[in-house]
């Protein structure tokens, strides 16, 4: 009975426990320009607490990866 109660109360704390994100790559944050801009927003909306989580970074890489493939389209390269 106690290993019962014991394991309803683990499942009901692992069932309201806080949701994690989901972790984006540098690839997928590039391809939907809108999750790269809700994470962007996201990200500088909170930098104390988010500039250090991968999406921020992925974000970021994102970020400069289609800054300069806009340059280079630019430049016609």
């Amino acid at each position: 009975m106690r290993r019962s109660l014991l394991i309803l109360t683990l499942l009901l704390l692992a069932a309201c426990s806080e949701k994690t994100d989901q972790t984006y790559t540098v690839d997928q944050v590039t391809a939907n320009k809108g999750l790269l801009s809700r994470i962007m927003t996201d990200c500088r909306n909170n930098p104390g607490e988010l500039r250090e989580t991968a999406n921020c970074q992925n974000a970021e890489a994102a970020d400069g990866k289609l800054r300069l493939q806009n340059m280079r389209k630019a430049l016609g390269k």
